[in-house]
């Protein structure tokens, strides 16, 4: 890349971030702060002209609430880009929000961004080059399992094998990692999306109720469970009846939606037992030793844990604040660039992440 001096200068007073951009959630790790942006990945934008009207936070409220000219959208499906201008725009605002206590009129930040172990080099070129649109120096990119494992402060440079399941929004990330490198990897498109589709289906198919994205979300946050809890829960659900076309409000238990969103979970169990099925035996032996920790904001779904490790016949523990163990990794990176150098993506035409 040749020398800009712009950039260099702008450099000079910017900072060093490392984001997790999520299907559900952006967060945004500057280094030296810790993570200062957790917002959600939607974008309310103008039907007509394509305009970004708001981000983030902000934009979630509206989902659902919207006149016909607007309409809120996330542009990140399954992990990947699935509208680029959108996501350079959210990536700008992020970066731009991250830097509102600097003088620097036009950061200029290098930049780590996790990214699903499953991504193409179509979708990983997307997120380099929404990156590098969005304003950053230099850009580069990791798996995302590995970045939850650094988060996680699992002993990932060492010979000694760990293992990581990273369930977010939009996938699930399984992956066995020694001496810095992936042993084993699985990537699934089923995660927390699919848990709040599930359950908004099955309150259609019992109950003929219609509830929105958001509110599916709420039970799954409130009562959802994948194991039978020491004291089931209830709670109101509100939504237009299918019926009358009236609104109407029920009370669900989490009985009801741990048989909603049995069937996803159980194909996270699978990938899992697929996984494992294919790890040398000396470091199942590791994995015997210092179980599997899980990462990602729907791993703190209630009894996970418990169902998982009643099913793999392992220890199962979630890392400290789950949802952020991607950004705190990509933080990480941008500490020793030189030492994790390994730990990057390497994209095919350029080789490098330069």
């Amino acid at each position: 890349m040749a020398f800009n001096p712009l950039n260099w200068l702008m450099g000079m007073f910017s900072l060093d971030i490392g984001i997790d951009l999520g299907t559900a959630n952006t967060l945004v790790n500057v280094r030296g702060k810790g993570i200062v942006i957790n917002e959600p990945s939607w974008v309310a934008i103008d039907k007509r002209t394509r305009r970004p009207l708001a981000i983030g936070a902000q934009a979630k409220e509206m989902v659902g609430r919207t006149p016909t000219n607007v309409v809120a959208i996330r542009p990140l499906r399954d992990g990947v880009i699935s509208e680029f201008e959108i996501t350079q725009a959210m990536l700008g605002y992020f970066i731009g929000k991250a830097h509102q206590q600097t003088i620097v009129p036009m950061p200029r930040p290098r930049v780590v961004i996790g990214i699903p172990s499953g991504a193409t080099e179509v979708e990983k070129r997307a997120v380099f080059d929404a990156a590098m649109a969005a304003g950053a120096r230099e850009a580069y990119l990791i798996e995302e399992p590995r970045a939850a494992a650094l988060g996680a402060g699992l002993p990932v440079s060492e010979i000694h094998g760990s293992m990581v399941v990273d369930i977010g929004g939009g996938t699930t990330e399984v992956a066995v990692i020694s001496m810095g490198g992936i042993v084993v990897s699985r990537s699934l498109r089923v995660a927390g999306d699919e848990l709040d589709q599930d359950i908004a289906l099955y309150v259609r198919n019992k109950y003929n109720l219609f509830i929105g994205e958001r509110m599916s979300e709420l039970i799954k946050i409130q009562i959802g469970s994948a194991y039978p809890l020491p004291v089931e829960k209830t709670m109101t659900i509100r939504g237009r009846n299918l019926v009358t076309g009236l609104p109407e409000a029920i009370e669900i238990s989490s009985v009801e939606i741990r048989e909603a969103i049995s069937g996803s979970i159980q194909v996270i169990v699978d990938t899992i037992k697929d996984a494992l099925d294919e790890v040398p035996p000396e470091i199942i032996s590791d994995l015997i030793e210092g179980g599997i920790c899980m990462a990602g904001g729907t791993s703190q779904v209630q009894g996970l844990p418990d169902r998982l490790s009643d099913e793999l016949k392992l220890r199962v523990w979630v890392a400290e604040d789950p949802m952020t163990c991607v950004a705190r990794g990509a933080g990480l990176i941008l500490e020793d660039l030189d030492l994790y150098q390994q730990f990057l993506v390497s994209l095919d035409r350029s080789g490098s992440n330069r």
